[in-house]
């Protein structure tokens, strides 16, 4: 992988690590299935704009695959996140999230787009131990709900893992932005169901409406779709290096903003999580060219 397509997934993880801390803000307001379901609506009506304005083809033909990653890599997560973040700090969201790396490792292979070894397997069980530690470890009272939470945001990271390699295998055959906008339309049409019932109950403040117009039109549309583009060039076990940054600005952003305490077995879990992360990532960087797939730049 490039050494500029590394930078642009560094700061893609910044965006989406800043969305945990807008995601612990606004949720308690709206409600989860309400914010997932405005988040997505924005980054669909966002990206069909950009469908319209570049003239690109809507690929109707392949609604069914397109359909699986809208569950796997939006709708579910979305919620899920959104649910947990009524429970659980943004530091915690956003570590546990890096555990999509360890679940796109084994779903990598299981769907034959990545092979597993046992420097991959090593890491699969060191990233299981950091995330215990920080689950156990960490400054906040390990109540039900907070497992709850927890097992929420595990499902969620198993959920990114197992889309990282399904939107691969479609991005060999369509354009970023044609998957990017159909994954959030399917996904809107999935969560409005879910999200009118809990309309009378949310709370359509100023601050709420802010968070979600950035979370759907920036972090999910957007950056969605920049992320496709850079994937489309680089291996499938490379598309999941943002989880090196993602935790580490998550926490970050969590501490400055929202005074969210930071443990030593936090910072211990974490650190386990990212060596997994570099055993399974097996990142070579590069200063330029183009070499094969992991080698073009978008």
């Amino acid at each position: 992988m490039s050494l500029s397509s590394f930078a642009q997934l560094v700061a893609l993880s910044a965006l989406w690590g800043a969305s945990f801390l807008f995601i612990r803000i606004a949720s308690p307001l709206l409600g989860p299935t309400v914010l997932a379901g405005l988040r997505v609506g924005l980054a669909t009506l966002a990206l069909g704009g950009l469908m319209l304005l570049l003239k690109q083809r809507w690929p109707w033909e392949k609604w069914r695959s397109l359909l699986l990653i809208a569950v796997t890599a939006v709708a579910l997560p979305f919620v899920l996140f959104a649910w947990a973040s009524l429970h659980l700090p943004s530091t915690y969201s956003a570590l546990i999230n890096t555990m999509y790396v360890v679940f796109g490792c084994l779903f990598g292979a299981w769907l034959k787009v990545d092979t597993l070894n046992a420097r991959k397997l090593l890491g699969c069980f060191i990233g299981m131990l950091g995330i215990a530690l920080i689950v156990r470890l960490g400054p906040i009272e390990l109540t039900p709900a907070v497992m709850l939470a927890c097992a929420a945001c595990l499902l969620a990271a198993a959920c990114y893992g197992l889309a990282t390699p399904l939107t691969k295998r479609a991005l060999t055959q369509l354009e970023p932005l044609p998957v990017a906008t159909f994954t959030h339309l399917g996904s809107f049409a999935l969560l409005i169901p879910l999200a009118l019932p809990a309309v009378p109950q949310a709370k359509f403040t100023l601050q709420a409406l802010s968070i979600v117009a950035l979370l759907g039109i920036v972090t999910s549309g957007l950056a969605y779709w920049w992320c496709l583009r850079i994937m489309r060039h680089i291996s499938s076990a490379a598309a999941l290096t943002p989880a090196f940054m993602i935790p580490i600005f998550g926490v970050l952003w969590g501490h400055l903003f929202l005074g969210e305490p930071v443990s030593w077995g936090m910072l211990a879990g974490a650190a386990l999580a990212l060596v997994a992360v570099a055993l399974i990532s097996e990142l070579k960087f590069r200063w330029g060219g183009q070499q094969g797939d992991a080698g073009a730049t978008p």
